[in-house]
């Protein structure tokens, strides 16, 4: 009993080897020693070696408790080990836990861990009583399954059953939120947390400062910045806010709060340089970005990861600085990956450098053949240049490989609902009148001296095609929508998926300009805030 005692007390203060050399010395096991062994071993994520010790400890005919299979079976979701996980849910029946809640909670987050969300959603479904854990498992599944809604569904559901949500709910659901840029819904859920006195958890507030940046709302994210800074110093929500003065094209302010973070004395670390290398980047700040970067281990003793370097090739590229990018990519001591290949690419489109962007985009293909983003950038490098046989080339290079482009998707929220668009989209219950009123306010932007790009067309037709096409995007079907059926007074907010082109962001500033409004469009590299027939980020994105 008391080599039991000597184990869990090795295992709280953080020692495993000396909870191992205890358990190895042992003459004799009881089925307490094994639980806590195994119990210790998935705690300090030595996932295969708890796997191997359950086995053991099956074997020598032990069954577990319930709070050993509870472990156990988080190992196997954090290795994605669907096989044992399996095994252990038959042992879990035989030994009459499958319906607690503890092994009930981890079988299903297991199951969701190995993409077998049905099985994992039977489980909690088939659970007589589910308490706060079973369905942030839930949450947790549809999150890793992105589905967003169905986070927001399940939270809903979880409301009606009178469960009371804990940080990790809302942390969850505040996730989806921002994913899903519906400022309507994040602020309800910002309100229950508040009545749940549920403000005080960093983690939390984090996603708060997240959710309203994302939703293009960033003066509130400084708002639920200051409210909860001043209790504490934490890093994270420091971090938090320079990443969404990044995302928005702040570097200036980012910076500076970087420099009150210091001041402070507020810990930095890997992730408070990445938010900030990002906010250098989105603005243009080259010399300050590299200074920063050379400050990461000389000043904070923080040595750069790939995401740091991928940062620096972003801000080189975008500035023309091609050459130093490419250097950098084949001289850092990591190994490179396709995000970073794909980062130069992007800036070779930018700086139509077509045989840099050739030896990028094969770096990527190396790495990842279906990569269809970089199969996408190449063949508009070529259409930008007019080599029409390049691009059919590029072209038929991705039918061959079966590789598909992601379509440009976006999307704006009214009135709580969500209304998405693809381009030249006449699904949409309202798509007569949205063509009709575009078309009025293209014959507007055109007295006001717009001029539709034609090279943001990327394929060989006629002016008349290309026009139709560029006037039909996304974001300008969104943008229309909303214009028709939101109050004159307020801002407008659309997602998309992909980058804007150089079409609609200039036709964006002329609506912008005409309505009178504040267009707020977030697409896949950053915030473009339209106002008065300009952009914030000054053309540079």
């Amino acid at each position: 009993m008391s080599r039991n005692i000597l184990i869990n007390g090795y295992l709280n203060i953080g020692d495993l080897e000396g909870a191992r050399k205890v358990f190895e010395e042992m003459p004799e096991r009881n089925v307490a020693t094994w639980n806590a062994m195994v119990t210790g071993l998935v705690k300090f994520e030595c996932n295969e070696d708890g796997l191997g010790l359950f086995k053991e400890m099956h074997e020598a005919g032990f069954l577990p408790d319930e709070y050993a299979l509870g472990s156990i079976l988080r190992g196997c979701a954090s290795l994605r080990a669907l096989h044992a996980g399996q095994q252990i849910h038959a042992c879990a029946v035989k030994s009459g836990f499958e319906l607690n809640l503890v092994v009930g909670s981890s079988l299903a987050h297991m199951y969701m861990k190995c993409r077998s969300m049905e099985e994992g959603e039977g489980i909690i479904s088939s659970m007589p009583i589910r308490n706060v854990v079973a369905w942030n498992t839930l949450i947790a599944g549809k999150a890793q399954h992105g589905s967003p809604e169905g986070v927001l569904d399940q939270y809903n559901m979880m409301k009606i059953a009178a469960v009371k949500p804990d940080r990790i709910t809302y942390v969850s659901v505040i996730t989806a939120c921002s994913d899903l840029a519906t400022l309507g819904q994040g602020q309800q859920i910002h309100a229950e947390l508040i009545k749940a006195g549920a403000t005080s958890a960093v983690s939390v507030m984090s996603s708060l400062i997240s959710m309203y940046s994302k939703c293009g709302c960033l003066e509130d994210s400084f708002k639920a910045f200051t409210e909860c800074v001043d209790a504490e110093a934490d890093g994270v929500l420091w971090s938090s806010m320079i990443a969404a003065y990044g995302f928005h094209g702040q570097g200036e302010r980012a910076i500076e709060l970087f420099k009150q973070m210091e001041i402070e004395g507020v810990e930095v670390n890997d992730v408070t340089y990445l938010s900030l290398l990002y906010a250098c980047s989105h603005r243009g700040l080259k010399d300050e970005g590299l200074k920063f970067f050379d400050s990461m281990v000389e000043k904070h003793g923080v040595n750069p990861r790939l995401e740091h370097y991928t940062c620096m090739v972003d801000l080189l590229g975008r500035s023309g600085c091609l050459k130093e990018a490419e250097v950098m990519i084949r001289s850092m001591p990591l190994k490179a990956d396709a995000v970073i290949w794909k980062t130069l690419l992007s800036a070779c489109k930018v700086h139509k450098n077509a045989d840099m962007a050739r030896r990028a985009a094969e770096e990527v293909l190396k790495i990842d053949p279906q990569d269809s983003a970089s199969y996408v950038l190449l063949s508009n490098i070529h259409a930008s240049a007019k080599r029409w046989q390049d691009v059919s080339e590029v072209r038929k290079s991705m039918r061959e490989k079966q590789v598909k482009k992601e379509p440009g998707v976006s999307w704006v929220e009214l009135k709580n609902q969500v209304h998405q668009f693809v381009m030249g989209d006449k699904s949409h219950q309202y798509s007569k009148e949205i063509n009709a009123y575009l078309k009025e306010l293209t014959v507007e932007m055109k007295l006001r001296g717009y001029v539709p790009d034609m090279g943001s067309v990327l394929q060989d037709m006629d002016d008349e095609d290309k026009e139709y096409s560029l006037a039909h995007h996304s974001e300008k079907l969104a943008i229309a929508f909303a214009l028709m059926n939101s109050a004159t007074d307020a801002p407008i907010r659309v997602i998309k998926n992909l980058r804007v082109c150089s079409d609609c962001h200039v036709a964006i500033k002329y609506i912008s300009e005409i309505k009178n409004r504040e267009i707020i469009v977030r697409d896949a590299s950053r915030f473009h805030h339209f106002k008065n027939g300009q952009c914030s980020c000054g053309d540079y994105w």
